[in-house]
């Protein structure tokens, strides 16, 4: 089905973003160049490369085929999941992660047309953000709110990881045990990485709450450059380079191996979008 093929290709799209994320960090690490940067500066950075064009509207549809799944997860709910709160938790991730991830798509698409101006020393966006939150009425609060569930979000992944949760969606049957042991190991680090991420997010989120001072809050990049300026930032930044790397040969071996159920996605998928209502 045309869902599975845009899920499969969103998940590999996602991937090269961490990967390019994490080899640039991993440079920086060994200093041999590079540099920290999120996954906007990845798209900067795949558009520079020879070809980079053709390959960033791979990525650009690729995320769009991302956002189009989670968005699927989220009203479909096709894996038949119970509707207890964790799973209405679960499907509201889902549908942000959608929103994001379109969002990044957008933003691939802008770049290729030159129609985004932005670079990469051009300012926080996370800062930016952050303050706009905090003008608004309870915004303090608010950012403190998405510090807790930030950090939330990131020990759940580390429990996914050590739980090896991730294994029940991939059908690996045509691996040896020696490769599939490979496979474990490898997500489990990956997704142990992003979750670690996110807990420091999350804390630079509760620091701008605590000293009602915008500039605290760091998103991915803001993140690296932190672990390379602390002792030994460089071992730090390392790890944490080849966990961003693990995670996107995570994701690839979702684009190749994950079970995507689609029995419950309808075939109109457009109109039953614009007309189903959220359960």
């Amino acid at each position: 089905m045309w869902v599975e093929k845009l899920a499969r290709a969103g998940y590999a799209a996602k991937g090269i973003v961490y990967g390019t994320i994490g080899i640039l960090a991993i440079q920086v690490a060994i200093s041999s160049g590079g540099k920290t940067t999120d996954s906007s500066g990845a798209l900067q950075t795949i558009a520079a490369q020879p070809f980079g064009q053709i390959l960033l509207i791979l990525v650009a549809i690729g995320l769009f085929g991302y956002s189009l799944w989670r968005l699927i997860e989220a009203i479909f709910d096709p894996e038949h999941r119970r509707t207890d709160s964790k799973n209405v938790v679960k499907r509201i991730g889902y549908l942000f992660s959608g929103v994001i991830y379109g969002a990044l798509g957008v933003q691939a698409v802008m770049i290729v047309t030159q129609a985004s101006s932005s670079s990469q020393g051009g300012g926080n966006s996370t800062s930016d953000w952050t303050a706009k939150l905090m003008a608004q009425p309870f915004g303090r609060w608010l950012v403190a709110l998405v510090g807790a569930i930030t950090i939330g979000v990131g020990l759940y992944r580390l429990y996914y990881a050590y739980k090896i949760k991730f294994r029940r969606k991939l059908n690996l049957a045509e691996l040896d045990a020696n490769q599939q042991k490979w496979v474990i190991r490898i997500s489990r680090f990956g997704i142990a990485a992003r979750g670690v991420i996110f807990v420091i997010i999350g804390f630079f989120f509760l620091q701008a709450f605590r000293q009602y001072e915008p500039s605290e809050a760091k998103g991915l990049d803001g993140v690296l450059q932190t672990l390379a300026q602390q002792p030994y930032g460089k071992v730090l930044l390392g790890i944490v380079a080849l966990g961003l790397i693990a995670y996107a040969i995570y994701l690839f071996v979702q684009a190749r191996y994950r079970q995507i159920p689609t029995s419950n996605v309808p075939d109109s998928l457009p109109r039953e979008l614009a007309n189903h209502r959220y359960k």
